[in-house]
C-alpha cells in the first residue's frame, strides 16, 4: 500500500508498508557514511523508510539512512538528509 511519486529514484532502498514518498525524491544518493544510530543495522548503502512514513516532494536522502514517521521539508536542511543520518519517530509514530 505504499505510494511512490513521479520522477522519484530509489537506489538501494527498503520501503515498508503504507509509506507515502513524494515527487522528485531521491533515496540512496551520495557517498556512504556510518549511521549515527545503528551503524551495523543501517548499512550497506541502503536507505530505509519505516511503516506509515511520509517523505515530502523534492528531497534527497543519502545512503545508510533511516526515516520513521511523517516528515516535512523542514526536516531536510537544504533539501537533503545526508548519508548516515536518522529521522526517527516523528509525530507520535514508533
Amino acid at each position: 500500500n505504499s505510494q511512490i511519486g513521479e520522477d522519484t529514484v530509489l537506489d538501494k532502498a527498503i520501503v515498508a508498508e503504507d509509506v507515502v514518498i513524494g515527487n522528485k525524491v531521491t533515496l540512496g544518493f551520495g557517498e556512504e557514511a556510518a549511521n549515527v544510530l545503528k551503524p551495523a543495522v543501517y548499512a550497506f548503502g541502503i536507505a530505509t523508510v519505516g511503516e506509515r512514513s511520509v517523505i515530502p516532494d523534492n528531497v534527497r536522502i543519502g545512503k545508510n539512512t533511516a526515516i520513521s514517521g511523517i516528515t516535512t521539508p523542514e526536516d531536510y536542511p537544504d533539501g537533503e538528509l545526508v548519508g548516515g543520518q536518522v529521522i526517527a519517530a516523528k509525530d507520535g509514530d514508533e
